[in-house]
């Protein structure tokens, strides 16, 4: 049966962020890229095309940069367009000690998670509203449930988020739009290699047995690949998932200590 769906997916040019574009077309969803490398969203288009047969849309938006998302995603809906499912997804802040964090990182951070994610949600819920349907799933990170190391920034925004997202669901249920958030702990990705690079810059260690050890904290003893929480996503972007909502789901191998 073809889905006739559609999906608006940020950060879809790489990472978890294009494994999740990757996982709903394949299942019929028509997905509709956002990124801000204008060559990668050409690539990912091309690649979709190719693989599973649809044209996605792209647009192009720099999170840092809330009035050009605004501007962006105002101007797409404008158009007539409208998704059912948005996956609110973007790169992280840079890691080290909140001791050490210039108050300025929090605005950025802020600026580039948390209102970027309130301008693309508000400008498509009316869409939402009007199919009867909606799905909204933000990636966070397991720092929401306890905060990670050396991730001072990062843990603070993310929390900011989930109080978001939780507030949201509770508004938006009664229109049968879902909000969810995704905790993926360390998934085989360019920003954890960025991390992972960042440490052994300071110890010495090889990059290999930092990745390696990072795998070690999880009960799995590995460290996730995008696709294992693309396949979450997916799950909570389908029917089968109608009655949950407002959630903190943490994809880690059980790494999170936390109940």
């Amino acid at each position: 049966m073809e889905n006739k769906r559609t999906a608006v997916v940020c950060g879809s040019t790489q990472g978890i962020g294009k494994a999740i574009a990757y996982q709903l077309a394949a299942q019929g969803v028509l997905v509709v890229l956002v990124g801000r490398n204008e060559q990668r969203l050409q690539e990912t288009h091309a690649e979709l095309e190719q693989r599973f047969g649809q044209q996605p849309a792209f647009l192009r938006a720099d999170f840092c940069h809330p009035d050009q998302v605004k501007t962006v995603i105002q101007s797409w809906v404008s158009e007539g367009n409208m998704a059912h499912i948005l996956i609110n997804n973007s790169g992280g802040p840079k890691s080290g000690p909140i001791v050490d964090a210039d108050p300025s990182e929090f605005l950025t951070a802020f600026n580039q998670h948390l209102v970027g994610n309130h301008i693309m949600t508000q400008a498509l819920i009316p869409g939402m509203k009007s199919a009867g349907f909606g799905r909204i799933i933000n990636i966070i990170s397991t720092s929401v449930k306890q905060p990670l190391a050396n991730l001072g920034v990062s843990n603070t925004i993310r929390g900011a988020v989930a109080n978001w997202s939780k507030t949201m669901a509770n508004e938006l249920g009664q229109y049968s739009i879902t909000v969810n958030n995704v905790l993926p702990g360390a998934t085989h990705t360019g920003r954890l290699e960025e991390i992972a690079q960042v440490r052994a810059q300071k110890t010495g260690e090889t990059l290999e047995a930092i990745l390696r050890d990072m795998g070690q904290e999880s009960p799995l003893k590995r460290i996730a690949q995008p696709e294992e929480v693309a396949a979450v996503v997916a799950f909570l972007a389908s029917d089968a998932a109608s009655y949950i909502n407002g959630i903190n789901l943490p994809v880690d191998g059980g790494r999170t200590k936390s109940l």
